[in-house]
């Protein structure tokens, strides 16, 4: 992150540093002499200071710090002013890795662009320029390296280490807040279905907390590494990795389309599918791991575009009073129709959210729910 500030730092610090509820930012400081000030911001909500490299600062200085500099502006006298609306607005992070899709027109400052984002973040190894879509199965994208040799990483996401890979496995770092969220949510005696798990960011919370967490995941590569981050985070014996596409797992003969489920589409999948707990045994080896024979207390669903049908499909793997966190993309308009139909369907809407924008008008939204029936 990067902000700008309308004068110096204070020299004297104040206090030592006692807590150990931190939040840690990585940041650069313009003061008012021009100089550049780079370092780990940490803060505490049970402390009255912040800290900046090591110095101690009433909290309320830096309260004033609220303008952001953009990578657009970080550009300006670099890439000429007719080109610099191009350079864009976001970017990511997973691990040392920095993430960014820079325009062809830009072509000529690439490595420029490169150079400023290792700059933004100390400990950044490598900078990627994202060149084409999600595409396949496996939801990866194609990336050019601009600097570095690697797109291998370990992510540190809410008390978690995840290694990964992201030209072989997919993984969204802005979603890190939604997932801690989801995780407060799930409590040491639940049995929770993770289907499209990936490398285990709503795996991994959720089995910290103690519940029993059966994970699905069709990529082999993302198996591997979901696998070692269990070890990793020293998560064995919570939860159980399935390598299997969902879909014929949960069948395929619902008659919910990829963009739209009615409540008549749910009633069918539910009564003709021979699928039910016991089918996940024939998967296992004995006493692998315990299935819960009154159905999953929570499902946790991060759909891939286009995948509306897992909602059906997974709901009779549910217990009555059980709850689904469901992801989907949407336009704003449509949440209110789709609402409706969650109604429809036996489920009581506790919550919705916006979780991102993904297109022009279209975007990610997470609703949670419950089962009544």
């Amino acid at each position: 992150m990067l902000y700008k500030i309308a004068q110096k730092i204070p020299e004297n610090p104040e206090s030592s540093l006692n807590s150990s509820a931190l939040w840690k930012y990585n940041i650069l400081i313009y003061g008012g002499d021009k100089r550049r000030y780079a370092g780990i911001l940490i803060h505490s909500p049970l402390l009255p200071s912040l800290y900046f490299s090591g110095k101690s600062y009433p909290a309320k200085f830096f309260m004033r710090f609220r303008e952001r500099v953009s990578l657009r502006d970080e550009m300006q006298g670099i890439v000429e002013e007719p080109l610099l609306h191009l350079v864009p607005k976001r970017f990511d992070f997973i691990g040392d890795i920095a993430i960014i899709s820079i325009p062809s027109e830009l072509g000529v400052y690439k490595n420029a662009i490169a150079e400023k984002l290792i700059s933004v973040r100390g400990n950044t190894k490598a900078v990627l320029n994202k060149i084409s879509k999600l595409e396949g199965d496996k939801r990866v994208a194609e990336f050019e390296i601009l600097i570095g040799d690697s797109t291998e990483t370990l992510h540190r996401e809410n008390g978690y280490i995840y290694r990964l890979d992201v030209r072989k496995v997919f993984f969204n770092p802005r979603l890190y807040w939604e997932r801690g969220r989801v995780g407060t949510k799930v409590s040491a005696s639940e049995y929770v279905l993770v289907p499209f798990c990936g490398v285990g960011p709503f795996v991994l919370p959720a089995a910290g907390k103690g519940a029993k967490v059966l994970a699905i995941e069709k990529n082999p590569e993302a198996c591997n590494f979901l696998e070692e981050n269990i070890r990793r985070n020293k998560l064995e014996g919570r939860i159980k990795v399935l390598q299997v596409d969902v879909r014929e797992i949960f069948g395929q003969n619902s008659s919910c389309s990829s963009s739209s489920c009615s409540s008549s589409s749910y009633s069918n999948s539910s009564h003709s599918s021979t699928f039910k707990i016991s089918r996940f045994a024939s998967l296992m080896e004995p006493g692998e791991f315990e299935l819960p024979e009154a159905g999953f207390d929570r499902a946790i669903v991060p759909a891939p575009y286009g995948m509306d049908s897992a909602l059906v499909e997974v709901l009779p793997f549910i217990r009555k009073g059980g709850y689904i966190h469901f992801y989907t993309f949407k336009t704003e308009a449509q949440i209110p129709e789709i609402i409706k139909t969650y109604e429809s369907m036996g489920l009581e809407l506790e919550f919705y959210r916006r979780c991102g924008n993904v297109a022009p008008g279209v975007s990610r939204w997470v609703f949670d729910l419950v089962k009544k029936q």
